[in-house]
């Protein structure tokens, strides 16, 4: 550690702890409280990265997340290398061992620095007028060239070891931001009686009051003030302090995404312990609180290291106890610099001058002439130099006319840059929040709130620090208030000797140079100059979201932060309209970049695509099942013999089901249930089926469509009760099925009282088919009636099986006679077997799903996803019967009422027989009108399933046909690589199409 770069004293490290460290192989030592960013300032490395584009040298900017410049890379191990990290963000731990980027060989010499050089063959928006011929060249030359130049670090190259967790929580307010508004905004809301979660990035809550060192709040210094804020609040229950968490994205409804980090700090964290964990909160009332951006000055040279915010200078000095430099130019627009250069003076660093582009200065510039600092007004910064460190500025006077004179060079090795203040509205838009310019600040604040949100502080424009603090108190008491709590009472605070944010400049600034030579950075990680908005506009982009897309500014990872402002203004200025004419990018989540495993949390490895088993499974593996995967779910695909094929298999079964009986574990079919006295009216307005009439003891074929009118979900629903229903839906729907009826019932028919439960792993389904199903089920059942007058088909019993409650269907998806025996998932493997060997007993089997799918096809039985597609309507898929024509509305009614869904060429659910009936058509073959079509012709539709039927001893199919129904009997073509394939267009169903077998 360089002892020169740091004060005599103050800031709130910990000067006793050292922490040893090394940066680009070069041992370093810090203290604790330090981050990488201080830490390097103190031993006087400024040149920390190369800039992205042009591979120029770079420093250090700010203090906080904002930063463009200081990347690096932080390495513990392989698998744990982290790039693209600020470091004015990384805590600094023993051990820590980070690295530049964006540079080769070596940062002080890079050779991509040539970049620099050549800048004027790579303009904004080069790549789309520089790479256009030979045109073969881009997918071979270009393209793989640009790839391998783009991006920062190097992403790491083996699995990521750590652990991430996820945590649902919900409060009555959430503050995000624990500066004097946040904090204000806390105490206010937990006076209210309200719970509150206070949330901020840094690993230390308070804000900028951390580096306050001038201000009294209620007569004590702002910094003793927090602490003993912060302390009472850590001891209230209602309370939950979170530093270290960024909220980094905001969802619908006050929903807002959390990233606590846990580990990143600790030099050897245990290994139980998460490295993040994602929380999502749910708040009745949030307060943002998140302050503002010093907005940087747009001048020539304004990117070499040693070039810095003001603010984040005076944070270094007065946090970190650290000197970011020796001698200091300051150049502002406005007063919060003064007292930037009054604490760094103080902390004994030579202000050279402050040069003032306002021409009256500001509220503390006699305070600085008084401090002995020499203070220059009107003045413009018209270029600096240095080659990895700024040495010198180079100043004038801007006339009234606006040009430049008395021009000089003052030696410098640090620069602090203000601009003004811009409010961080990332998250109040990421709500749908509505900002509006205000023109007298020139910054864009919140306007019209979407969500239950206020903002308060610096965010939303205000600068004052005693109006910042009561702004939060206010906020917090309101939020409280409209969070359902009356304690507590509005206050005002007592606060003297707060620093002047008044002043501001945006676009770039006048000099007397070339300006379409010089670079005078707007976005500094992205190497987006002036000229290069400039450029854009007369390139013809008039939005500033077009011109964000040419020129990549704002496109960075940070966000434009730093730069949208003075972008705006300069595009503004450069096609003369006012800055709210230009336009708004938009903010996005996530606020800062966030980690993969953070959203990915547990969800890797084995547990990426979790396995869901039935109750019956290890009984199934016992009985030699072969598993296939539908969705999450193994299921049973078929249970082969001694010496038997998969076909062998599946043809024994069919035939056993057929001619006997066989079970079919049903379990994963999804079930949700339906309860409430509205019950009967919310299934009635959800699917197609009148289901007002249906009686208790009944079940029903029901059909679920979208809006559009097409099929969405279907499966049998049994009324258990008048306000109970049984409802089943396909494997694989269950979840949207669920999600749907949510969604109709929270914002459609919220006034229905009902409500939803899913149970599909509650249930465990065995399904008993074929013609001795009730002499299988007949010893085990007690008390219920199974024969074919006390239970026919379609009806629902309870009662018990095998002494176990049960929720009996008389129903098939074979076509045969059949049940489905619903028990509780616990006793599911017991039944499984009881039911068995009542089967063997029959000579009958189990059978698996490919079984099942050949005899439903036989039956002419969709499996929707399998054959509709998302565009066929109920009658198209051959169950329009099920539409009951009566009802006054459904979901889809109106859909189904659209004159394009009345075309008569549109496409219906048919069967197909192949003229040779040894040829098993292939699912998703194209069917065609001619054995020959030509090259484009437009095919009638194509094949959904496709079997070889032991049954019918012959192959069948299912397809999707124009005009299907009207063709029967006509040949259509199936054109394949071997050949055209003839079939003839058939009834959909191929076996008992009088329905007898059903009741048998």
């Amino acid at each position: 550690m360089t002892a020169s770069l740091r004060t005599a004293a103050g800031g709130r490290i910990d000067r006793a702890k050292p922490i040893n460290f090394t940066f680009d192989g070069i041992a370093y030592q810090g203290v604790r409280g330090d981050t990488l960013a201080s830490a390097l300032l103190a031993n006087g490395v400024h040149l920390i990265g190369r800039s992205f584009k042009y591979h120029r040298p770079r420093g250090i900017m700010s203090a906080g997340s904002e930063e463009a410049n200081a990347m690096v890379t932080v390495i513990r191990d392989a698998g744990r290398t982290t790039p693209n990290l600020r470091a004015t963000q990384v805590e600094l731990y023993e051990g820590l061992v980070a690295i530049s980027q964006n540079r080769w060989p070596s940062l002080k010499f890079d050779a991509g620095a040539v970049n620099d050089a050549m800048s004027p063959f790579f303009a904004s928006g080069f790549y789309y007028k520089t790479f256009m011929w030979p045109q073969s060249f881009w997918k071979t030359v270009y393209e793989p060239k640009i790839r391998a130049a783009a991006g920062f670090g190097e992403a790491p190259k083996v699995a990521d070891p750590d652990r991430y967790l996820n945590r649902y929580a919900h409060c009555d307010v959430l503050v995000v931001g624990s500066g004097p508004a946040g904090l204000a905004a806390t105490i206010a809301a937990a006076e209210t009686g309200a719970s509150v979660i206070l949330v901020d990035e840094q690993a230390e809550l308070g804000g900028s009051l951390l580096a306050e060192t001038t201000a009294t709040i209620e007569g004590r210094a702002a910094r003793d003030w927090a602490t003993d804020i912060i302390m009472s609040l850590a001891l209230n229950d209602r309370v939950r302090l979170m530093p270290r968490t960024t909220a980094f994205g905001w969802y619908s409804d006050n929903f807002v995404a959390l990233a606590e980090r846990l580990t990143d700090h600790v030099a050897q964290p245990e290994a139980r312990m998460p490295r993040e964990r994602l929380w999502q909160v749910r708040a009745k009332q949030v307060v943002i609180a998140a302050g503002a951006i010093e907005r940087p000055l747009v001048f020539p040279e304004n990117d070499r290291p040693g070039i810095m915010l003001a603010d984040a200078a005076r944070t270094y000095v007065n946090r970190y106890g650290v000197k970011p430099g020796n001698r200091a130019v300051v150049f502002t627009a406005c007063d919060s610099a003064y007292q930037a250069a009054l604490d760094l003076k103080a902390a004994g660093i030579d202000i050279a001058v402050i040069a003032d582009i306002r021409p009256d200065g500001g509220a503390l510039t006699a305070a600085a002439r008084e401090a002995g600092i020499r203070v220059s007004l009107g003045a413009t910064l018209m270029g600096t130099s240095g080659r990895l460190r700024v040495n010198a500025v180079r100043l004038g006077r801007v006339g009234t006319d606006g040009t430049v004179r008395d021009r000089e060079t003052v030696s410098c090795d640090l620069v602090l840059m203000s601009g003004g203040w811009t409010p961080t509205v990332h998250l109040f838009s990421q709500s749908r929040g509505k900002l509006r310019y205000d023109e007298a600040k020139q910054i864009f604040v919140p306007g019209f709130a979407r969500d239950e949100e206020r903002s308060a502080g610096a965010c939303r424009g205000v600068f004052d620090f005693g109006a910042v603090i009561n702004d939060g108190f206010a906020a917090g008491h309101d939020a409280g208030r409209d969070a359902g709590f009356d304690k507590g009472a509005l206050k005002t605070f007592d606060v003297a000797g707060e620093t002047s944010q008044e002043g501001f400049y945006t676009g770039a600034l006048p000099h007397d140079r070339n300006a379409n030579r010089v670079k005078a950075f707007v976005d500094f990680q992205h190497d987006v100059t002036a000229k290069d908005i400039k450029l854009a506009t007369r390139e013809g982009f008039r939005s500033i979201e077009h011109v964000k897309r040419y020129t990549t500014t704002g496109m960075a990872t940070d966000q434009g932060k730093t730069s949208n402002i003075n972008a705006l203004a300069i595009a503004a200025k450069a096609i003369d309209k006012k800055v709210p004419q230009v336009g708004l990018t938009t903010f996005r989540p996530p606020y800062t970049p966030t980690t993969f495993g953070l959203f990915a949390g547990t969800a890797r490895g084995d547990l990426f695509d979790p396995v869901r088993k039935t109750a019956m499974h290890e009984a199934e593996v016992e009985m030699g099942a072969v598993f296939e995967d539908v969705g999450l779910w193994k299921r049973a695909w078929y249970y082969p013999r001694t010496g038997e094929s998969m076909h062998d298999a599946v043809n024994r079964e069919c035939k056993t089901v057929r001619e006997k009986v066989g079970m079919f574990d049903a379990s994963t079919l999804g079930k949700i249930e339906v309860v409430g006295p509205d019950a009967a009216e919310f299934m009635h307005r959800i699917y197609v089926n009148p289901f007002m009439k249906l009686e208790p003891g009944r079940l029903r074929y029901g059909i679920m469509t979208r809006d559009d009118g097409f099929v969405y979900d279907d499966g049998v629903v049994g009324r258990m009760a008048p306000d109970r229903f049984h409802v089943t839906t396909t494997t694989g729907g269950a979840p949207r099925v669920l999600s749907h009826m949510e969604d109709y019932l929270q914002t459609e028919w919220s006034d229905l009282k009902v409500w939803f439960t899913s149970t599909t792993e509650q249930w465990a389904v065995i399904a008993v088919q074929g013609p001795h199903a009730r002499d299988v089920l007949a010893p085990l059942v007690e008390g219920i009636d199974i024969s074919r007058e006390g239970m026919p088909h379609m009806s629902v019993k309870e009662g018990r099986i095998c002494g176990v409650p049960t929720r009996l269907f008389r129903m098939s998806f074979t076509g045969e006679a059949g049940f489905e025996v619903n028990v509780p998932a616990a006793y599911g493997r017991a039944v499984w077997q009881a039911i068995h060997a009542e089967v063997v007993k029959y000579d009958g089997c189990a059978y698996g799903t490919e079984a099942m799918h050949v005899l439903r096809a036989e039956k002419g039985y969709i499996i929707v996803g399998q054959d509709t597609d998302g565009t066929l309507t109920p009658d198209e898929a051959g169950v329009g019967w099920a539409v009951g024509k009566a009802k006054a509305d459904f979901v889809g009614k109106r859909g189904l009422m659209r004159p394009d869904l009345q075309d008569p060429n549109r496409k219906q659910f048919v069967g197909l027989l192949t003229v040779d009936p040894g040829v098993v058509l292939e699912e998703g073959a194209q069917i065609t009108e001619v054995a020959q079509p030509a090259i484009g012709e437009h095919a009638l539709g194509h094949v959904t399933s496709a079997y070889w039927s032991a049954n019918l001893g012959r192959s069948i199919a299912l397809c999707n046909l124009e005009r299907g129904r009207s063709r029967y009997g006509e040949t259509v073509y199936v054109p394949m690589p071997g050949g055209s394939i003839a079939a003839k267009v058939v009834d959909p169903i191929f076996i008992d199409k009088e329905g007898a077998r059903l009741n048998g």
